[in-house]
């Protein structure tokens, strides 16, 4: 399979990597420079859970490329325009493996191709140029999005992954749906608590660490049930504390982001939560202030506008008609 990876930060250089190994696929790394630059000379190295060298091409034009599959995962704050860029292309599928809501239907009103959603608990961090740290490896899943019928275009990615030896589970459209809320369960638990605090994940699986996170998940089982996805409390609390625990060495996403300086993910993971839950009269306090307290730090630092403060979540997170699951209303 011809497969174009659309952001070759940690995630998209390990997925990338994983599946170059198959001879069976030609894999293309969208991403910026040196890394870019780096792979194009000494091939992508990954360290870690496992260690080889793959030789994918890499570009750093996302424009006019043709593929069986284009793997999105690029930040979420970047869905725009890697939507717009592989619009200039053609595409069989398009596949979004991002944390937080929204990043499917940004993709799908710009592509006239099977959209279809993604969650991973796969851990990667991107260390020098031309290199990736594997983490961990953690469970997979696809399923379509639109149209929620994709189901044999959901089948073909997941049997990509698989013979990279990368097992996938191909799940429904309502299905994909469940899985995405029990990751923004993990992400809204994980991320904004871990990137604050600045302390590795496995913080979060004791008390006092512990006694934040449930509420959070909490709140977005509510919020989940209140849109139509059902999602028990319990399951949303059990899910985070699994990914705490395979992950306690990690350091989540989020964090990383600010100890860079960087804008993070809050809007889509907190800031979806607290939108949606605003929409169906659910109190989220927790998720509420730790999205303000994000934003706050993310302002005084000029990664946004401080007249967004007053704002509530950026466009593809606030046009929610398109995210409805059938019969009803992401990477630590």
């Amino acid at each position: 399979m011809d497969i174009v990876v659309f952001g070759a930060g940690s995630l998209g250089s390990l997925f990338g990597a994983l599946l170059a190994r198959a001879s069976e696929h030609d894999v293309t790394l969208v991403g910026r420079d040196p890394h870019v630059a780096a792979i194009r000379e000494s091939g992508l190295r990954v360290t870690g859970t496992d260690s080889f060298t793959v030789y994918p091409k890499a570009t750093t034009d996302g424009t006019g490329l043709a593929a069986d599959l284009a793997l999105v995962t690029v930040k979420a704050f970047d869905t725009e325009m890697a939507a717009r860029e592989l619009a200039t292309g053609s595409f069989r599928a398009v596949c979004s493996l991002q944390n937080g809501m929204g990043n499917e239907a940004t993709l799908a009103r710009h592509l006239d191709c099977p959209v279809l959603a993604g969650t991973t608990s796969y851990g990667a961090a991107r260390r020098d140029p031309g290199e990736v740290e594997w983490n961990g490896q953690g469970d997979l899943a696809v399923g379509p999005w639109e149209p929620t019928d994709a189901d044999e275009t959901a089948a073909a990615v997941g049997e990509a992954f698989a013979i990279a030896g990368v097992p996938a589970t191909v799940e429904t459209a309502d299905e994909i749906r469940r899985e995405l809320w029990r990751k923004l369960a993990v992400n809204a638990a994980v991320n904004p608590v871990t990137a604050l605090t600045r302390v590795p994940n496995g913080a979060l699986g004791a008390s006092p660490g512990v006694d934040l996170v449930e509420p959070i998940a909490r709140e977005v089982a509510s919020t989940a049930r209140a849109v139509g996805v059902a999602i028990a409390d319990e399951e949303a609390v059990g899910a985070v504390d699994e990914v705490v625990v395979a992950t306690a060495e990690n350091d989540s996403s989020m964090r990383r982001d600010i100890e860079r300086g960087g804008r993070t993910e809050i809007d889509v993971i907190s800031g979806y939560v607290v939108d949606r839950a605003d929409a169906h009269g659910v109190e989220v306090p927790t998720n509420r202030t730790l999205w303000t307290l994000v934003r706050t730090w993310e302002s005084a630092r000029g990664l946004r506008d401080p007249a967004s403060s007053t704002d509530s979540r950026p466009p593809s997170t606030r046009e929610t008609e398109s995210l409805k699951a059938p019969g009803g209303d992401e990477r630590v």
